[in-house]
């Protein structure tokens, strides 16, 4: 009985070249992912971090509404 490397090996060599570019392609993607799922998330820094832009989306927002405001009165 075959072993499931030794079917792996069976198919690829009766692959063309693009279909085995296809196979490197995935297997690099099949790795990043297992690095991926390895990473830790740490929430308090997420938290920290969403609050950090937060609080600049808000700054800029209002910067926003001034430079607007300006912009309106110079039209009128």
């Amino acid at each position: 009985m075959l072993t499931l490397k030794e079917l792996v090996i069976r198919e690829l060599e009766n692959l063309n070249e693009e279909q085995l570019r296809q196979v490197r392609d995935f297997l690099a993607f099949v790795k990043f992912r297992s690095r991926v799922a390895s990473w830790e998330i740490d929430k308090n820094e997420i938290a920290t971090l969403y609050n950090e832009f937060a609080q600049e989306d808000r700054i800029l927002a209002e910067e926003g509404l001034d430079e607007y405001a300006k912009l309106l009165k110079q039209e009128d």
